[in-house]
């Protein structure tokens, strides 16, 4: 279990750096930002005379136009207002939005609308939140350009890609303290990896120390208790004592040796359930299909998936990618389709859809998708999930929490094929790149989605760009 890793924590922070805050999820991320802003209680100081900002904002009235959700949200007068249309301006924002009730933006146009009215106070340490939520891969780079021409914020994101283009520190909360680095995202990786090996090739010795530590203080005790039975005089109490006294070394000596191994995250791999196809070598083959539904025409598709490959599918929000995987899926839909899709029947697919709606318990699903429960605990205790969440209704759990059980789900599944859209939404960078080497690792088949570049970059063996 994670242990109260905030407890007599010293933080030293320069108003000049741009940091990116890494840590699992449910380690206290959004916790040490809620601390910063003074939104929670804590024993101790936080010293400081930054102004700190939060995103994402609290929009109380999300059916005002973007302009009086700006003015709600700033100080910012008439006369100053060019401050916030320079900031539009450099994140690609029509100044037409400024009209149009902000509930009618998209997600990544209300993102940059937030970020411009974060940084027009120049005076303020920005806090920011998973800010690429809900961006595409176009839109995240918009927003680290951006963010490369400020300074003076923190921020939580998941794309690696994303925060190495950004940030110059790192603040890193592990399974027992915090640490800082110097540096960006594949500095941080370089040494916690070299931290990792260092503490598991300590791992075997320590754990034999422990049991050699603890055989010593059982046989020095029961030595004591004989002695003590056997002489009721000062001698007797004196070896009690003495046994009393070395238990407590050993017990010291004990916690000592259990501290370095407390910053292990992962022991064992994920693994797929993957059942492998000797034949046909064609799984999917998709030839000149478009859906249209009005206006709305999803871009022409036509391609192959084989055995061991795995097709991403690429292109800014809102051209279709969700619609075609329903689709392929056979999901009944209000659109006309062309062209044809030929999949081979009786195969086993497993569906990770981007929005989660599961509800119950883990024990529940599993019962309900018929997958072994012991596996779908294994797979979530190696993405970094507390035991004691394996009873909680899913819905109650965070985005995150919610995110990793569907995963297990899938990874636990016995499937021919995987549909995984979005799979990284929410997830932290360790659990990404478990899931970068398990795919490397098993090369299942698959049709993915995702605006993690690094992610598609490193598994994918086929990209199919909408344009």
């Amino acid at each position: 279990m994670t242990t109260d890793i905030f407890k007599d924590l010293n933080l030293k922070i320069d108003s000049s750096w741009k940091l990116g805050l890494i840590g699992r999820n449910g380690r206290g991320k959004t916790t040490l930002m809620k601390m910063l802003l003074g939104q929670l209680t804590y024993q101790g100081q936080i010293i400081s005379d930054l102004n700190f900002n939060y995103y994402p904002q609290t929009v109380s009235d999300r059916s005002q136009t973007t302009l009086e959700v700006i003015q709600s949200l700033t100080d910012l007068e008439d006369y100053d207002f060019w401050k916030i249309e320079m900031e539009m301006e450099q994140l690609q924002l029509s100044e037409e939005v400024l009209q149009q009730a902000f509930e009618t933006l998209s997600p990544g146009e209300q993102t940059k609308v937030l970020l411009a009215t974060l940084f027009v106070d120049e005076a303020g340490f920005q806090l920011l939140d998973e800010p690429t939520n809900h961006l595409d891969i176009a839109g995240r780079k918009v927003v680290a350009d951006y963010l490369q021409n400020k300074k003076g914020f923190i921020v939580i994101s998941h794309d690696k890609t994303f925060l190495n283009q950004i940030i110059d520190h790192v603040i890193s909360i592990n399974r027992s303290d915090v640490t800082v680095y110097k540096g960006n995202f594949d500095t941080w990786e370089t040494a916690n990896e070299n931290q990792l090996q260092l503490e598991m090739s300590q791992k075997h010795q320590l754990k034999n120390d422990i049991q050699r530590l603890h055989k010593t203080a059982v046989k020095r005790a029961n030595w004591a208790k004989q002695s003590e039975s056997q002489n009721p005089d000062s001698t007797g109490r004196k070896m009690m004592k003495k046994s009393k006294t070395l238990a407590r070394r050993v017990d010291q000596a004990i916690d000592e040796k259990q501290q370095l191994l407390k910053n292990i995250e992962v022991e064992a791999p994920l693994v797929l359930n993957y059942e492998d196809l000797k034949y046909p070598e064609i799984l999917l083959h998709v030839d000149n299909m478009t859906l249209k539904n009005g206006t709305f025409v999803t871009p022409t598709l036509d391609f192959s998936l084989n055995r061991h490959q795995i097709v991403a599918l690429e292109g800014q929000n809102g051209i279709g990618k969700m619609t075609i995987f329903k689709q392929l899926l056979g999901i009944k839909q209000p659109f006309a389709q062309t062209g044809t899709i030929n999949l081979v029947k009786s195969l086993k697919i497993s569906y990770l859809a981007q929005n989660n709606t599961l509800k119950g318990s883990i024990k529940q699903l599993a019962v309900d998708k018929k997958i072994e429960l012991e596996l779908i605990y294994s797979n979530l205790r190696k993405l970094g999930f507390e035991r004691q969440l394996f009873e909680y209704p899913v819905e109650e759990m965070s985005q995150g929490q919610r995110q990793k059980v569907a995963l297990a789900l899938s990874l636990s599944q016995q499937a021919n094929l995987y549909l995984w859209d979005e799979p990284l939404n929410y997830l932290d960078v360790i659990t990404r790149q478990q899931i970068i080497a398990v795919l490397k690792t098993q090369k299942p088949s698959m049709l993915l989605i995702d605006h993690d570049q690094d992610l598609i970059n490193q598994v994918a063996t086929q990209k199919i760009k909408f344009h």
